[in-house]
């Protein structure tokens, strides 16, 4: 991929800078996929230990679900919606929680949240998931489209301390990127323990679990090798009802303005800039 500081032309003649990614953007959709995405970021062992042994406890998810959400989706809508202006802002407050998640010498993986490599994972597997909803919900993407859409992809990581050029450098890279990547993957028991505690919303208060939809919903976006590593089961009966719901989801999401679609990435933008402005913690 080309320096930020150059110009980007996508295959339609687009200049990348302004590519509309919001029609691509379904918060709903995210929501729905969520702990999918997770899992599939925790499998790579560096990334999960650091979640589970994270010393921010203001971060943790187990202890504070709705602000952990809040602070995961504003970094989505800000590394995707955001200026430039908006990116720097949130990535130094990024920063300084990262600053405490690395391993300590006796810990079983090594680990540094500022590690790019770690970081490329984890914006691999947004990027992934991107595409997969909107595909399971409104049908294949068009060449010009989702060439645009993975070049604009590269955002996941750059907004941290990815570099633009460790982004593979087309589709067929980045593919050949996920399969190398996926056969190194394990998932310990401790970290399958903490998934299954998210799959079955344990973190959430009683009044608003329901283990059953989203343990079934987790299971249906997670491709087969992450459900082999979970202990997960998924048979022909439970794909139709999936690929059912996701059709019926998508048709209904489709008759939606898209700011309404965009929720809530587009709300969460504009509370970051808010907080920005009056001099709150961002994260």
């Amino acid at each position: 991929m080309q320096a930020d500081s150059e110009p980007v032309i996508i295959s339609d003649g687009t200049a990348l800078e302004d590519f509309d990614v919001r029609p691509y953007f379904d918060g709903a959709g995210a929501v729905l996929a969520g702990t999918a995405n997770v899992i599939m970021q925790l499998a790579l062992a560096p990334v999960g230990y650091g979640v589970i042994e994270s010393k921010v406890e203001s971060g943790q998810v187990m202890r504070h679900p709705f602000k952990r959400a809040r602070t995961t989706f504003t970094y989505l809508s800000v590394a995707m919606l955001g200026t430039d202006e908006d990116r720097d802002a949130y990535r130094e407050a990024v920063n300084g929680s990262h600053r405490a998640v690395r391993s300590d010498a006796a810990g079983p993986v090594k680990y540094n949240a500022f590690d790019p490599a770690l970081q490329l994972w984890v914006a691999a597997c947004l990027y992934y998931g991107t595409v997969d909803i909107v595909e399971r919900l409104h049908g294949p993407l068009p060449e010009a489209q989702a060439d645009a859409l993975y070049r604009f992809g590269a955002r996941f990581g750059t907004t941290l301390q990815v570099r633009p050029e460790m982004w593979p450098t087309d589709r067929a890279a980045f593919a050949a990127y996920w399969d190398e990547t996926l056969a190194t993957l394990s998932i310990d028991e401790p970290v399958r323990q903490y998934l299954h505690a998210l799959m079955t919303d344990r973190h959430l208060p009683r009044l608003l679990r329901s283990p059953r939809f989203t343990a079934w919903v987790t299971t249906g976006f997670l491709p087969q090798p992450f459900r082999d590593q979970m202990g997960l089961t998924w048979s022909d009966a439970d794909q139709r009802r999936f690929d059912t719901f996701l059709r019926r989801t998508g048709a209904v999401l489709r008759r939606l303005p898209l700011p309404l679609r965009n929720v809530p990435f587009n709300v969460l933008l504009r509370d970051m800039r808010r907080r920005r402005r009056v001099g709150r913690p961002l994260v």
